[in-house]
């Protein structure tokens, strides 16, 4: 699937709840850019199931208070905003009360790298996970244990559910001694080991690791999940698995649009 440069501003559809737009990169990794060409074939279609209007667009700098006005909710697909302008808008924007998923990659930061840590409320206060500290490799399932039953963003799913194959994310910050952070999924124990290497620390055998958040001031919910499974070794570039297929991922996805796009806090 090529890369457009924008899917933006589509004839708006009179019959439609609200209005979601998804920033992507679309550059690196093959993982990532094999997920973001997935969400841009997924989304349309639970779009027009569910009634939604969903654009799509790699400018970045379309991340402005005039553009973002037309939208409810705002996924991020793979990356961040990198310029000033773009960090403040998006800063407005959740604190006036928009809709936010964010998936994987979309909350990685370490200094130093190609995506620093250099956006503190995005990375300290929004996430509140801090930088990206480790991950399993290579992609697997996970057994994920649904932490907050009550949660609207968690109806309909099972206590527990295996996973799409996935790089699963460790961070610096304890997610669970933050009081604004409320996680919503977390790996099972039945999970471990976790990865298969090959090196060792890239295979974990225990701890605990929330994959699934929300913040109580903010509408917003940010998942791990996000790096497809491709062929490696290989150098053949195919594409083992896909992370919407899977049907309680699916519902926590719906439920979370459905629910910032209603505008209810």
């Amino acid at each position: 699937m090529p890369f457009l440069s924008v899917l933006e501003l589509q004839a708006q559809n009179t019959d439609s709840q609200f209005n979601v737009i998804a920033f992507f990169t679309g550059k690196n990794d093959k993982a990532h850019i094999s997920f973001v060409n997935e969400a841009n074939r997924h989304f349309p279609e639970m779009a027009r199931k569910y009634h939604f209007t969903y654009d799509s667009t790699s400018n970045w700098d379309n991340l402005n208070a005039e553009f973002l006005s037309k939208y409810q909710v705002v996924l991020f697909l793979d990356t961040r905003p990198e310029t000033p302008g773009q960090r403040t808008a998006f800063q407005k924007y959740m604190e006036d009360g928009g809709g936010w998923i964010g998936f994987h990659f979309a909350a990685f930061a370490l200094t130093p790298s190609a995506y620093p840590q250099n956006w503190n409320w995005y990375h300290d206060e929004f996430l509140g996970s801090g930088q990206y500290k480790s991950n399993t490799w290579r992609p697997t399932s996970a057994i994920l244990k649904v932490e907050d039953p009550s949660s609207p963003l968690t109806k309909n799913l099972p206590a527990t559910f295996k996973a799409s194959p996935n790089e699963w994310y460790r961070w610096e910050k304890d997610l669970k001694a933050n009081p604004d952070i409320r996680i919503l999924l977390s790996i099972d124990l039945a999970s471990f080991p976790l990865g298969t290497g090959p090196k060792q620390h890239e295979i974990w055998h225990s701890g605990y690791y929330p994959v699934v958040w929300t913040h109580a001031k903010y509408k917003m919910m940010y998942l791990n999940m996000g790096h497809n499974d491709i062929d490696y070794e290989n150098k053949i570039n195919k594409e083992l698995s896909f992370s919407f297929d899977n049907e309680a991922q699916n519902q926590l996805i719906l439920n979370a649009l459905m629910y910032f796009g209603s505008g209810r806090q």
